[in-house]
């Protein structure tokens, strides 16, 4: 019926995987929980005696990094079922009914279902502030809303596809940067997937310092900029994407690329402070994308 499917990198899954295992078990259907480590330096004692101490579980190690997209598809080629469900190693359930609620959406015939994403209401202490900000403000949306436009907020950290779609739109994708998520909605749009979001949420745990963030913010502006020269966005319903597109239709990319040079950095520190402004960070990728593009 499904396959379970969990990429890892230097990430305990234990609990995750024993408690979708518990649910599993339960509702008594046919299903397998598979991870694949991407070669891994720690973690990999914890999670590979996990996975071989639960039936119908195996656990993959991989002889070398291969990164994120490739590991997804290594999920699939050894997946048995016809219906995968994607989930990151760093998540956790948020419902104690997770993987019935995808399973109720199986006989609506949608290509792809996301469940969303949600974070913890307390702010966390130290120097994760800017993903936890981010996450509240851009990830954890409605259902209802993320319906309205379902190619615009795609999480891949937690969703479920059939095998036949997944593999059709993942053999495209050609990049291994992060901000592949912009990527995969162009890709199933363009294949006219039929694609519904649920309110199935997923706590996301492991929040990174907002260094690494901040440059992973960075990396996926860059990221858009390469896929829209390459004509890869040409579907999409990414915000970002539209709105420099028509800047630069009216050659106002070149005063905001002003704007970046000037203020750039003071910009960078409030993102890296511990009160990070939204739509100063908006403000900033607008400026940021307008730069790149001109200035490489």
């Amino acid at each position: 019926m499904i396959s379970i499917l969990i990429p890892v990198y230097n990430y305990n899954i234990s609990k995750l995987a024993t408690t979708l295992h518990k649910e599993a078990i339960s509702l008594d259907i046919d299903f397998e929980i598979i991870c694949f480590d991407d070669h891994s330096e720690r973690f990999t004692t914890e999670n590979k005696t996990t996975l071989e101490s639960l039936k119908h579980s195996k656990y993959i190690y991989a002889n070398s990094n291969v990164g994120r997209t490739a590991a997804r598809q290594q999920l699939s080629d050894n997946a048995t079922f016809d219906w995968l469900l994607f989930l990151d190693a760093d998540v956790i359930p948020k419902s104690s009914a997770f993987i019935k609620n995808y399973l109720d959406e199986i006989p609506n015939n949608y290509d792809a279902v996301f469940g969303g994403f949600a974070y913890e209401d307390q702010k966390p202490e130290g120097d994760s502030v800017l993903r936890w900000t981010y996450g509240k403000n851009f990830e954890q949306v409605d259902a209802k809303k993320r319906n309205l436009n379902p190619y615009q907020v795609i999480i891949s950290a937690n969703f479920m596809i059939k095998k036949s779609i997944f593999n059709q739109v993942y053999k495209q994708i050609d990049i291994k940067t992060y901000g592949t998520d912009n990527y995969i909605a162009s890709l199933l749009k363009e294949e006219n997937a039929k694609v519904y979001h649920i309110n199935n949420e997923v706590f996301h745990l492991g929040l990174e310092s907002n260094t690494i963030y901040f440059n992973k913010i960075k990396a996926s502006v860059l990221a858009l900029i390469w896929l829209q020269k390459q004509h890869k966005m040409d579907n999409h319903e990414n915000k970002l994407l539209s709105t420099f597109v028509s800047l630069k239709k009216f050659k106002l990319n070149y005063l905001l690329s002003l704007c970046f040079k000037l203020f750039g950095t003071s910009m960078e520190k409030n993102m890296l402070s511990d009160r990070p402004n939204m739509m100063l960070l908006q403000l900033y990728k607008l400026t940021f994308i307008c730069y790149k593009d001109l200035n490489g």
